[in-house]
């Protein structure tokens, strides 16, 4: 019982945090010509002070990893972009009342919203070719967001965005 129970609870947590990610890219770069990135000097994320760095932190890891150099005159520069939003409620109780009679019909409904939606963040990504400045890949990302999180809960978060955002990234030329 202890075991489902605790099943029950990591999968809550675990569709809770759903990470939803769209790309968009030049068909026409070649990304293995970039091995250099660095930031835009005028950063406005959106984000807090303190999951800015972060994200940067976690950014900076996840390149580095690949193989990509952080450099003073790179070959391509990131910008990061972010807002928060409030999903509509998913459910609504519905209360109608009808009639009918003689060949006559009528009817009233009424939709009543149950909860409140949930706050969600938006964070994206973009990464422009600085020679000839020009956006040649972009990922947007929207997941579940609590203004009272745990510093180790927005860090993981933030992970977990990183990961699944560059989990597409070269994109495969076809």
């Amino acid at each position: 019982m202890r075991f489902l129970m605790s099943l029950v609870l990591l999968f809550l947590m675990v569709s809770c945090t759903t990470i939803r990610v769209n790309y968009d890219y030049d068909k026409e770069t070649n990304f293995s010509n970039y091995t250099t990135y660095n930031y835009f000097s005028d950063l406005q994320t959106g984000l807090s002070e303190l999951d800015e760095r972060r994200l940067v932190r976690i950014l900076d890891s996840t390149l580095q990893s690949r193989g990509y150099r952080l450099a003073e005159e790179p070959e391509m520069y990131i910008n990061i972009l972010s807002s928060k939003f409030r999903n509509a409620p998913n459910n609504a109780v519905g209360v109608g009342i009808g009639g009918t009679g003689r060949n006559v019909g009528g009817g009233i409904s009424v939709g009543i919203p149950v909860g409140s939606g949930g706050i969600q963040r938006s964070i994206q990504i973009d990464l422009v070719d600085a020679q000839r400045d020009a956006l040649i890949w972009q990922a947007v990302a929207e997941s579940g967001y609590r203004d009272n999180a745990s510093p180790s809960v927005r860090e993981a978060n933030l992970k977990a965005l990183v990961k699944k955002v560059f989990s597409k990234y070269p994109p495969e030329h076809k």
